[in-house]
């Protein structure tokens, strides 16, 4: 269902408040540069320091701007099981076309609980639902065992898979087949992923480079593996540029110096440092960008 150059987009902040026209902007030239999906309100848009009201805020703009012209992927998840069922509800009347909804943070479910976790948004909201599994964030690794459970269940149709292990991502594959679509969660990992079965990426790059990172998973799509390959090396310097420090602090602070966006961050997140600024332009000028 969800296949692609998927962008895990930022929130645009000014002055503190959302800066609803930059989003905008970002959104148009995303779609118009090939990005085949839009993800509002994940770990790159800043949903853990968005109030409510502004994480549906943002989920809302978000399909308005994109207008049906490609699938809007709203960040729906959160610790606790019942706040993440009302952000699911709500995505869903805003009109969004599925919901990601990352592993319960900090509390550590277990195996089990994340089932029950995942089962309960399921049978609440009737809306495509995309697992994200994200170890290094959350603290809890969801097992391919559990997400094979998970995809007899009609209405779950994806994992965003950003364990770091391409194993994990074959296990998953081989456990699920057709029932599952398999998501890079790692930008770097795109390629490895989709030599397994892997169907595209919900991609942090995008936000800077979205022509490059939907040619990489068409020229892979397409059979085109040594075009794909090539892509893959070419964004290689920034892939790591973009984690020289926590996400999104480096591409928030890459499309602020592209004049893209204010690269306003919310604490605790700050700007990066100087000398991974440094380090980040001269990728930034190696890659044309600036």
């Amino acid at each position: 269902m969800f296949a692609g150059s998927l962008i895990a987009i930022v929130t645009p902040f000014r002055q503190g408040k959302v800066d609803e026209r930059a989003l905008a902007e970002l959104i148009e030239w995303q779609i118009a540069n090939g990005t085949n999906g839009i993800v509002p309100c994940g770990t790159t848009g800043e949903s853990a320091t968005l109030s409510h009201s502004e994480h549906n805020r943002v989920i809302e703009l978000t399909v308005e701007v994109v207008h049906g012209r490609v699938p809007v992927i709203a960040g729906t998840g959160s610790n606790s099981t019942e706040e993440a069922i009302a952000l699911t509800k709500h995505a869903k009347q805003a009109g969004a076309d599925g919901a990601l909804l990352i592993t319960p943070y900090y509390n550590k479910p277990t195996q089990e609980g994340l089932y029950r976790h995942y089962r309960a948004v399921a049978e609440a909201v009737d809306l495509p639902l995309v697992l994200y599994n994200i170890p290094g964030r959350t603290g809890v690794n969801m097992l391919p065992s559990t997400i094979a459970r998970l995809s007899t269940v009609n209405t779950i149709v994806g994992v965003k898979e950003g364990s770091g292990s391409v194993q994990q991502a074959s296990d998953i594959v081989q456990m699920c087949g057709d029932r599952l679509t398999v998501l890079a969660g790692d930008d770097s990992l795109t390629l490895p992923m989709m030599a397994v079965g892997g169907k595209g990426v919900i991609t942090v790059t995008a936000n800077i480079m979205p022509m490059e990172m939907a040619g990489l998973v068409k020229a892979f799509a397409d059979g085109r593996i040594d075009e794909a390959r090539r892509i893959h090396f070419k964004l290689s310097p920034i892939f790591a540029a973009l984690f020289y420090e926590t996400n999104p602090i480096p591409v928030k602070e890459a499309l602020g110096i592209m004049k893209k966006i204010d690269p306003e961050l919310r604490l605790p997140l700050c700007p990066m440092g100087q000398d991974t600024r440094e380090k980040l332009i001269r990728v930034l000028k190696d890659a044309a960008l600036i």
